[in-house]
């Protein structure tokens, strides 16, 4: 039997989800969640073969939880479904240690079957969003570039920005200056959709 965790914060889809890979011979839901955070500490205490996560979520993005979970209870494997085709997001799953990628169209057997490679070792990415990923730019931005547009996404001053990350203010103005002319764009909100659009943050 499969243990699995499902991590998706819109109730219906949850909920649909827990019922049709529920019913599914040989996968057992052994918890379900609306948040990462949350999903990351239910991974801890559960120890499930399988979490199930998507991508947007409230507490922690499921490509962030998709890493703490690997750090913190790496027998689980991750599938990440998502109803985002952004080539930026595969990278990073792939970066975190992620086994599947998969979109929510699928119907549930598909799923049900990507659950069953994962678990039994393999990996499954969506053929779709591997070529999409083929085809697209590589992140131009540094890893700090995108640490404090990161910090920057929810309005936070640069002062605030600067206490988060350790850093001076002007360390942070330079980050968030170089991450503008970059992206070839007007601000740091500007910035900020521009990499939340190709899947970098």
């Amino acid at each position: 039997m499969i243990r699995l965790l499902l991590a998706e914060d819109h109730h219906l889809v949850r909920g649909a989800f827990v019922a049709l890979l529920g019913s599914e011979p040989g996968i057992e839901v052994v918890a379900e969640t609306g948040r990462g955070d949350e999903a990351v500490r239910l991974a801890v205490e559960l120890r499930p073969d399988v979490a199930m996560l998507d991508i947007d979520m409230p507490g922690l993005d499921g490509l962030s939880a998709a890493e703490r979970i690997g750090a913190e209870a790496p027998g689980c494997r991750v599938v990440i479904v998502t109803g985002h085709g952004r080539p930026g997001y595969l990278r990073r799953a792939m970066a975190a240690g992620v086994r599947g990628f998969v979109g929510k169209d699928n119907p549930a057997a598909a799923l049900a079957k990507v659950i069953r490679q994962v678990h039994e070792g393999g990996r499954y990415i969506d053929p779709e969003l591997a070529a999409d990923a083929l085809s697209t730019q590589e992140c131009p931005l540094t890893p700090r570039e995108l640490d404090t547009l990161r910090a920057a996404a929810n309005g936070a001053p640069v002062s605030r920005i600067a206490r988060d990350l350790s850093l001076s203010e002007g360390t942070v103005r330079n980050y968030l200056s170089a991450a503008v002319t970059k992206l070839a764009v007007e601000n740091r909100h500007a910035a900020v959709r521009r990499a939340r659009d190709m899947g970098w943050l």
